[in-house]
């Protein structure tokens, strides 16, 4: 049976999406970390449709524009503005959400960043998530926690090679070192206080370099993109060799919210890591997004950085493996990656045109979303349907 939406005003209210994930949000209680950031904001949203109520805590919006605002999620959420590392307001302000499942997304996300910053990158990234399991610990009624890292945290080889969820942890610069200590933080806590019976369930997720509407963060390729054609600009590119496992941001947030679905469940096996990457074809180089983003924006051009410009050392290959994923679990990636650009420049066109709002144009492509993922199997979707 279909979404029952008609027209985009259906797509707005939410109409016909809480049996999604088995129907596991509908007036569930749900923390979400870094809610204001860019990740956040669109599982916010995503949440908010599925009929969850989401109390959400983290920073204040580090862009402007920035997604969060534009969502205008404030007055159907509890929005909680404060700093991950400061462990006692978040274990009070989680003690008095009482949520049955923690996203926790909150991060100093930038590569670039964290060679500038790193003890600010080690203390968000690892004490963090510190903080975050310490106040699960505390919280009675926390039945899963879905901690999300990096792709990043592998330990990087520099071969053109699938990293799957069993391979070391690593990380040259301190933003991925600081997410592959995230991950044995979450190893840690959950050999020694989480899993039984009586406690909750935690999992750890990786995905690929995530892309959609919305971002305007600095020294990412596609906000880099839309700034510099917005503005009529050539598009600076440091990298255009380097390839990355490009995926459109509901991808893995689709595995997330299905991963948090079976952990509320109270299933065996599901309380460890996992990959959301896209399919092969979505390894692509930066050149090649890049002049992808252009053509679907119909206009543009891009060149190198200036002569003797100093680049801070950032991987040439990093792919990711989801078999797991794929296999156990029944997710699948739904858009290819001509899909994913074409989207990702339309919605960013339209917003900067003034033909499309924010929170309609989001709430449209989750929509589209959830079709693409029906027609290519993914069981989160068709689990929680009736014939």
């Amino acid at each position: 049976m279909g979404l029952g939406l008609r027209s985009v005003e259906g797509v707005v209210t939410g109409v016909g999406l809480s049996h999604l994930f088995g129907g596991a949000y509908e007036g569930r209680r749900v923390l979400v970390t870094g809610h204001t950031g860019f990740k956040g904001s669109w599982l916010t949203q995503w949440l908010r449709m599925l009929g969850a109520e989401v109390t959400g805590y983290a920073l204040e919006p580090a862009t402007d524009p920035a997604l969060w605002d534009l969502l205008a999620l404030e007055g159907t959420t509890d929005s909680v503005i404060a700093d991950v590392r400061d462990g006692a307001r978040l274990a009070a302000v989680m003690t008095g959400a009482r949520p049955e499942i923690v996203f926790h997304l909150a991060a100093q996300p930038l590569v670039r960043l964290s060679y500038d910053e790193p003890h600010l990158t080690y203390e968000t990234n690892v004490m963090g998530t510190v903080n975050v399991l310490e106040a699960v610990r505390a919280t009675p009624g926390v039945r899963a926690v879905v901690n999300v890292t990096s792709d990043k945290c592998y330990e990087n080889r520099e071969i053109d090679h699938a990293y799957r969820e069993d391979e070391p942890m690593g990380g040259y610069d301190p933003y991925s070192s600081s997410k592959g200590c995230a991950e044995l933080v979450a190893s840690a806590y959950r050999r020694s206080y989480f899993g039984a019976s009586e406690g909750p369930r935690l999992a750890s997720v990786r995905a690929g370099n995530v892309i959609g509407g919305g971002d305007w963060a600095l020294d990412r390729i596609v906000p880099d993109c839309v700034r510099a054609l917005a503005a009529g600009e050539p598009i600076v590119v440091r990298n255009p060799g380097a390839v990355r496992p490009w995926q459109h941001v509901l991808e893995p947030l689709s595995g997330y919210l299905w991963l948090g679905a079976r952990l509320l469940g109270g299933e065996e096996g599901f309380d460890a890591a996992w990959n959301f990457g896209p399919t092969p074809e979505g390894h692509l180089n930066v050149r090649q997004v890049v002049e992808s983003i252009i053509a679907a924006w119909g206009s543009g051009s891009w060149q190198g950085p200036p002569a003797g410009t100093l680049q801070p050392h950032e991987a040439h290959f990093l792919k990711l493996d989801s078999t797991r994923a794929i296999e156990t679990l029944g997710w699948r990636p739904a858009w290819e990656s001509a899909e994913t650009l074409a989207r990702t420049a339309r919605w960013y066109r339209d917003w900067y045109s003034g033909e499309g709002d924010a929170s309609a144009l989001t709430r449209a492509d989750i929509a589209a979303y959830v079709e693409a993922a029906r027609a290519a199997g993914a069981l989160w979707v068709t689990d929680g349907e009736q014939s």
